[in-house]
Order: structure tokens, then sequence, then C-alpha cells
């Protein structure tokens, strides 16, 4: 199915949503894509005459079984091209997003086939976030919000839930990425921080608000 890229955007953000809404509003989807309800809803009919979508005015909307097929192949393509990026280029994992967001529009079946077979067939993006295959299957990890850790717990990071650049290059200054292992030591309560080391030596205090965007595997 051909599609523009504002169409492919539209889908992409839906599925984004969905996944933690239900069924997602115009409200949320205009603040999502940055622009106008009204040119939201005139996109939302579209997207509906191309049977991509189960739309209800006023009750939001979810993707039909098409439109979640055409999702994970947009969301295949910008996770193995960050993945490219940083493993292949050495971009950081903090400059890649902007870079996917352009490159996921490539509509070379091929290309997206013969990228993933070059990568290895990789699982999982430099966030940590599962890469479709060519099924649109997606590996799943039993993980946690650190924020819900007990201290004394030995834990790895196995994704970040959200992916801003000011976010991830303050991970990058405290040397945490995806695979960096630690153990909580210590959590306040005064501001719900919490005290974690790494390598058994370096303490370092991790904010509430930062430990809610990291999730980890208990090791």
């Amino acid at each position: 199915m051909n599609l523009t890229v504002a169409e492919e955007n539209y889908i992409k953000a839906i599925f984004h949503l969905q996944l933690d809404e239900g069924n997602v509003s115009t409200n949320q989807l205009a603040a999502s894509l940055h622009t106008k309800p009204a040119s939201v809803t005139d996109m939302l009919k579209k997207l509906t005459n191309k049977n991509l979508l189960n739309y209800e005015p006023y009750q939001g909307v979810r993707l039909s079984k098409d439109g979640k097929r055409q999702a994970l192949i947009i969301v295949r393509k910008h996770r193995l091209w960050e993945y490219f990026l940083v493993d292949k280029l050495q971009f950081g994992w903090d400059e890649v997003h902007e870079v996917a967001e352009e490159l996921e529009h490539v509509r070379s079946k091929k290309l997206v086939d013969k990228l993933d077979s070059f990568l290895g067939h990789p699982k999982f993006d430099p966030h940590g976030d599962p890469i479709p295959d060519s099924h649109g299957n997606m590996a799943t990890i039993r993980q946690f919000n650190l924020i819900d850790i007990k201290p004394g717990s030995l834990v790895e990071v196995c994704s970040v839930g959200i992916q801003s650049a000011e976010l991830l290059e303050l991970l990058r200054h405290k040397n945490i990425g995806i695979g960096t292992v630690f153990q909580t030591v210590r959590k306040f309560d005064f501001d719900n921080s919490i005290e974690i080391s790494l390598n058994n030596s370096r303490s370092i205090n991790i904010s509430q608000q930062l430990a809610q965007a990291l999730f980890v595997k208990l090791i």
C-alpha cells in the first residue's frame, strides 16, 4: 500500500499512543503531531476510508488490522535505521531519532530486509525498544521501572521510556546506557531519588524523573 509521508506519520503516532491510552483522541494526536484538531479530523477520515483505522466521531480511533501491519512496517524501518546509525556509523543514541524519522519513509522492502540481514537481525534498537521482524513479531523481555526496584537489587538497563535528546544526553553524561549493570543502594523518601552503585564502586544519585524513564531487568 502506497501511503504519503503524512499518512505514515499519523499511523505511527496512533500506534505509539494507543499502546498506553487505548482509543486515541483527536486532541492527543494534534498534540503529538503539533497540528490543529481540524487537520487531524480530515486525515482520520482519509485513513478510515483506506481501512487503516476504526474511527467513530467523539470516541477516538484505533488502528485496524491493516493499519497495525502498516505501523509495524514503519516502526521496523525506524528502529533498524537507528541501530545502523549507532552501531555502524557511531552516531550517539541521542542523535539518531530525527535522521531515522526521514529514513523510515524509504519504500524499498528489499533494502530494509537487506539492512536487517546486514545488521545480524537485531532484536532491540539502541534505546532498548523491540524491532519488529519482517512478519511484525517483536521480542519481549520482562522489565521493571527503576522507581519500583527495591534497594540492594542488581539490575541491567533494558530500555528508556523517554527518548528526548536531553534525557539521552544526561544518561550519556552519567555513563548509563542499554546494558549498563548497577546495584540500587538506597531510595530517599524526601524526593524519591535513588542512589545507585556502578561497577561496585562509584555511587551516583538518580532523580525520580530519571528513574521513571529507565526500565531494567533483575540479575
